[in-house]
């Protein structure tokens, strides 16, 4: 994958840790775009969000100390308010103006904290979709949302879940049921300003093996439905139903169908790592703390069948010599993606600088 590939665009939100990750004090240190970012929760329960690296010397303020809604530099002991100017340097009076790292908008919804790392004066938090069954109580999800780490470019993960005929062949046994799912006709591709939909039937199927494993009283046959949405940047969401054989989606009548919502973020850590956020969620029998904790162990396991075929691949493509794909007809999903994003991408850089900034300091 050439040094180019897939740059990022910086005037969005993106998903940056669950709440659950920071205790009251605690820190998360993780690269968001290339970038080191610290976050906080201060005293007063804000979250912040700052540059990582001491304006000083560049030593981790990550391993620093919080005091109130500051964070003090364990190096030479520089203080930083939140919004990341230094307040005090002991042994020194003068504080100049160049005394300050970045900060950068945080936000929390739907239990995550986003991150916006553009033009702070763009950055408005009615603009995060906010995944509703995350806080709806009639929704489960796991007792703590989800993370894993991809040693592969985001955009391999996008394109993995815009395309369904995989799951017959990489998830036999998890999360497919059949390689006959890859026969289906491809569904139709409902085509968005920031991604797109698909609703994909299988009538008359074999239930999926994650399910059986909740519901072992499950017929034989099932009609299952998959629909999705996938959102610039990196935002994908997903109903599930396992209904019985002949159920007439346009009823109101819900016996014996068993719904599911899937949520997952991908955040760009750099242009060949990913950090990704997920959760999968059921709405029957949510009183029974073992389901989610099956579909947990399901996913997981399916995910990492994915994460194995896709860090692979990511492999393949850093190879020098450049390759060519040769496409199908079901990548039309994946194709539309891309073309909406190398858009964005492209006014982006016509209206701002951030895509000409140096990546990596000398030490010397």
């Amino acid at each position: 994958m050439s040094e180019n590939s897939y740059p990022f665009l910086y005037n969005c939100w993106y998903p940056a840790a669950w709440v659950h990750e920071l205790a009251d004090a605690a820190k998360v240190a993780r690269v968001y775009l290339e970038k080191p970012i610290v976050i906080y929760k201060g005293e007063s329960g804000k979250y912040i969000a700052l540059d990582n690296r001491c304006c000083h010397r560049g030593a981790p303020l990550s391993l620093g100390r919080v005091e109130g809604d500051c964070i003090r530099c364990m190096y030479h002991g520089m203080k930083y308010d939140d919004s990341g100017v230094v307040i005090e340097i002991p042994g020194q009076d003068f504080i100049g103006p160049n005394h300050r790292v970045q900060n950068y908008p945080v936000v929390e919804k739907g239990n995550l904290l986003w991150i916006w790392m553009g033009d702070p004066g763009l950055a408005s938090a009615d603009d995060i979709h906010d995944y509703e069954p995350l806080s709806d109580p009639t929704w489960r999800g796991f007792e703590k949302e989800a993370y894993l780490h991809y040693d592969a470019n985001w955009m391999l993960i996008v394109d993995n879940l815009a395309d369904f005929s995989h799951l017959a062949f990489v998830h036999t046994n998890t999360l497919g049921g059949s390689e006959d799912y890859a026969f289906v006709t491809n569904p139709e591709v409902k085509k968005l300003d920031k991604g797109f939909n698909i609703v994909r039937w299988s009538k008359n199927d074999a239930p999926a093996p994650y399910h059986l494993k909740v519901n072992p009283d499950a017929p034989e046959k099932l009609d299952r439905c998959n629909s999705v949405q996938m959102l610039v940047p990196g935002s994908f969401f997903m109903s599930t139903i396992m209904a019985p054989v002949n159920w007439d989606p346009n009823s109101e009548n819900f016996d014996g169908v068993k719904q599911y919502r899937n949520c997952q973020f991908m955040t760009p850590e750099t242009r060949s790592t990913t950090h990704f956020f997920w959760n999968y969620l059921h709405n029957y029998r949510i009183d029974d703390p073992t389901i989610s904790v099956s579909l947990k162990a399901s996913l997981l396991e399916g995910f990492m069948e994915d994460k194995e075929i896709i860090e692979a691949q990511q492999k393949m493509l850093e190879y020098q010599e450049e390759f060519q794909p040769r496409g199908l007809q079901g990548d039309e999903a994946l194709i539309h993606f891309r073309k909406v994003f190398s858009q964005l991408l492209k006014e982006e850089q016509e209206n701002f600088d951030f895509h000409t900034r140096q990546l990596g300091n000398p030490i010397i």
